[in-house]
């Protein structure tokens, strides 16, 4: 593989080398840069081409070398009548100028090593398209290689060749004389040119009488460069030696052969002994049949085998032959026409250019991209045409690659973008490009899409013709999705709301309406929501068409998954911009209904959004309240109303002097008193209710916190009545009932209400005051039945006299329903009480 690879370097190195060597003392060099070996032609394809450009204008041109080492093997005789034969060639091809003739645009140029001219862009030489690969470097290029004619190349290149020899014969009164594949070129763009004039013969006669020409020997011992080509030689070269326009026809037949059977020549000639072989060959034309030709299309095989005549004058004629029906084909007649269309005038150009778009689907993409194409951008010159000929040629780009579109055909329609004048024409284009704007945005590269295609259409938009600007509106929804954010947000949203406002058209409105509408989805919500629907409300017009529009827009955002309209944006500005509308006089009832249908459909999601809001906002209220509830009961409770109640009560109780409830207090915070008392012993009736009290305490505790209900707030609370004077007044009371005096136990103590349990009993606020001194009483005063046992009715208030405002009815102690005598309650022994001699006096006034 290694030694292939170096070996291949090797080859192309030295190729170059030649090259090198034998064009760089060529004067053409001095003027053209030769490029790369391409292909090879002239007769025994002696030339090299090469492809190359003009150094001050950078034009692409062929560079035809001949290099005189090929010759090096002859004498120096033989070597002045090759490069003669050769000169005169070129000499006779560069004074021809024909459409149908290779085109010289440099003249030969000789130097020690080399002959060198210049011409039209080459392909290749037809000899090379049919495989025959002499002088090409090697490996043989792909182009060249791969290359296989179509039917339509094949009829024109004939159809072509007939047109140079019917010139030739007609016009220069010449013979070419060696009409042959390697002297067949095609050109870049396809077409078939003559060139290898070396053995030329003109007419001796003058021109107004019959042409003759004088034809000269062939002699075996000239080298074959000085010498036709035999094998596409008439017989009457050889066998007569005499020559004549159908000479050529009969080589014009040799080659319709070839090119339908691979290149092979119809007979093969044994040049050592070229007589015998034409002998042979003019015994086997006369009985050439129908099978010798399978090969040869059957409309065109009665053609050839009319050339193949041995006869001259059986032959057609080149201009009979380019009348003939196979030539007679759609696309090549369409080839041949764009050929001479430089002489049309253009109502005839308009004409062809209207009916091409039905022939163009018919021909072959490559014949298209290399023939009709740069005719057709050609014609971009001429303002007035340039409507005919864009259509064709976005036609065509449809069915080019990306990178064929970007490198042939929008360089070509940058002037195009931007044209316009005159009006007409411009508008007429301007709809051409609307049309195919997908594919535009499709193919084109960003930057172009920027600079060239988005500013046509905003022309468009801001076009004086309605007709432009309702297709323009039309056709941007269909291409919207191509069009960058930033460029439609900034440049063509504001454009189509111009056109809304300004436009005295109620088709252009609407138009503006409708396109807003379909291209919604690609814009932003916010966008939407601050820059097109506080548009809509700009709008004048109140014609139905509109206000059918703008209700369009609100429903499509308001349904639209992506966008959507905001509760907020409903309730201030779509309801009170849509009612009003809906009552417009100007609607029908089915318009009214569809008004109607889209508000209710607004209000019934106003109201689930706000509703569901409200509802979510009421549950997170009061579960905050309970938690703010349960958090300050229990530190209430726990810290400010044991602390704070302690100090009320014992402020309270020591104001009146003669509180029993003082000196219990004052016996629980002395430690050394609270062990000379001694337990009173307890009834079973007493227990029994001591038991329920602790099951109810128990209930209490395990009670989970109350959980706040709504309802209306309660009118103020009058002032509440003061607690101190009201206990006051029942400690007064008691000093008066007539009941025997027990001993109170040392260690008695009052039984404490729990405070959830008091915290029960309250509905309303109450003073701080107040409340702390009901709550102090509750939790430091303990009424131990064994000591002190004060039942009080449940449906009784505690204290005497009418209820106070906003406490309760509550129970100290146990539950009875009716108040037991004292005396039974307190007929314990009597104990010592250590308090102080005071509250020792009063027990006794109050007790006896």
């Amino acid at each position: 593989m290694e030694s292939m690879l170096n070996k291949l370097k090797s080859t192309v190195t030295k190729v170059t080398a030649d090259v090198t060597s034998a064009v760089m003392g060529n004067p053409v060099t001095r003027e053209f840069d030769v490029g790369r070996h391409i292909a090879s032609g002239g007769n025994g394809l002696a030339w090299k081409i090469f492809n190359g450009t003009k150094k001050s204008t950078k034009q692409e041109v062929a560079v035809f070398v001949f290099d005189k080492k090929l010759i090096d093997k002859y004498q120096k005789f033989e070597k002045d009548q090759i490069i003669d034969s050769l000169k005169r060639g070129v000499q006779q091809l560069t004074r021809l100028r024909h459409p149908r003739l290779l085109t010289v645009q440099h003249p030969l140029e000789e130097s020690r090593d080399c002959l060198a001219f210049c011409t039209e862009p080459v392909f290749a030489s037809l000899a090379n398209i049919l495989g025959n690969w002499e002088n090409l470097p090697s490996p043989v290029s792909p182009d060249i290689k791969d290359y296989k004619l179509y039917d339509v190349e094949t009829k024109y290149g004939l159809l072509q060749v007939s047109e140079g020899l019917s010139f030739l014969h007609s016009s220069v009164k010449m013979v070419h004389g060696n009409v042959t594949p390697e002297n067949i070129i095609l050109n870049k763009s396809g077409a078939w040119k003559i060139m290898g004039f070396d053995f030329c013969v003109s007419s001796t006669n003058p021109s107004e009488q019959e042409p003759k020409f004088p034809c000269k020997e062939w002699d075996p011992n000239l080298p074959s460069l000085c010498l036709p080509n035999p094998e596409y030689l008439a017989p009457e070269y050889i066998l007569s030696v005499s020559c004549e326009t159908a000479s050529d026809m009969y080589s014009l037949g040799t080659v319709m052969y070839a090119v339908f059977n691979k290149g092979k020549p119809i007979f093969e000639v044994n040049k050592q002994d070229i007589y015998k072989s034409f002998s042979r060959q003019l015994d086997q034309l006369s009985r050439l049949g129908s099978s010798s030709l399978t090969n040869i299309p059957e409309e065109v095989r009665e053609h050839v085998k009319l050339l193949l005549n041995v006869t001259p004058t059986v032959r057609p004629d080149a201009d009979q032959m380019t009348k003939i029906p196979f030539f007679d084909d759609v696309g090549a007649v369409t080839l041949q026409y764009f050929d001479t269309l430089f002489q049309r005038d253009n109502l005839q150009k308009s004409q062809f250019f209207k009916g091409l778009p039905k022939v163009l689907p018919k021909l072959p993409k490559r014949v298209i991209v290399q023939r009709i194409l740069p005719c057709l951008t050609s014609e971009f010159v001429n303002p007035d045409m340039v409507p005919f000929v864009l259509p064709n040629v976005l036609l065509i780009a449809e069915e080019c690659t990306k990178e064929e579109y970007v490198k042939l055909i929008l360089p070509e329609l940058g002037p195009v973008f931007k044209q316009q004048e005159p009006i007409q024409a411009s508008n007429m284009i301007l709809l051409i490009f609307l049309q195919k704007m997908d594919l535009l945005l499709t193919k084109t590269p960003p930057d172009e899409i920027k600079n060239s295609v988005l500013p046509m259409v905003y022309r468009a938009l801001e076009a004086p013709s309605i007709q432009i600007q309702e297709l323009c509106l039309n056709i941007i929804p269909t291409f919207a999705n191509l069009i960058d954010y930033p460029s439609m947000k900034n440049a063509l949203i504001p454009r189509i709301k111009n056109a809304c406002l300004q436009t005295s058209s109620l088709a252009v409105r609407v138009n503006s309406l409708v396109c807003l509408g379909k291209i919604l989805e690609y814009l932003d919500k916010w966008f939407v929501l601050d820059d097109i629907l506080p548009f809509l409300q700009q709008i004048p017009s109140k014609e139905p068409a509109v206000l059918m529009g703008i209700l369009g827009i609100y429903k499509c955002t308001f349904t639209h998954k992506k966008l959507g309209i905001t509760k907020e944006q409903l309730a201030g500005k779509v309801l009170p911009h849509l009612i009003p509308l809906s009552i417009e006089n100007n609607l029908n009832l089915n318009q009214f209904n569809s008004f109607i249908s889209v508000i209710k459909e607004m209000l019934n999601r106003l109201e689930s959004e706000h509703k569901t809001k409200l509802e979510q906002l009421h549950i997170m209220q009061e579960q905050q309240k309970s938690l703010d509830i349960g958090n300050q009961m229990n530190a209430s409770e726990e810290t400010k109303v044991t602390n704070v109640g302690s100090q009320q009560i014992d402020k309270v109780f020591n104001s009146i002097g003669t509180d029993l409830l003082t000196g219990g207090e004052s016996e629980n915070k002395e430690d050394g008193l609270q062990n000379k008392h001694k337990r009173a012993s307890l009834t079973l009736e007493e227990k029994q209710k001591l038991a329920k009290e602790q099951e109810q305490a128990q209930k209490l505790k395990s009670q989970q916190p109350l959980k706040p209900q709504v309802h209306t707030p309660i009118a103020p609370v009058k002032q509440t009545k003061d607690l101190t004077d009201t206990l006051m007044d029942n400690m007064s009371s008691l000093t008066n009932l007539s009941v025997s005096t027990p001993k109170i136990s040392s260690s008695s103590t009052f039984t404490s209400v729990p405070s959830t349990g008091l915290g029960m009993m309250f509905s309303t606020p109450i003073d701080n005051t107040k409340r702390n001194l009901t709550n102090g009483l509750n939790a430091n005063m303990g009424f131990q039945t064994s000591g002190f046992n004060m039942p009080v009715n449940t449906n009784q208030n505690f204290f005497s006299g009418p209820s106070t405002p906003g406490v309760t009815k509550m129970t100290l102690g146990g539950t009875p329903s009716t108040l037991p005598n004292f005396n039974a309650n307190f007929a314990q022994p009597p104990t010592t009480m250590t308090n102080s001699s005071s509250a020792s006096n009063d027990l006794k006034d109050l007790f006896g």
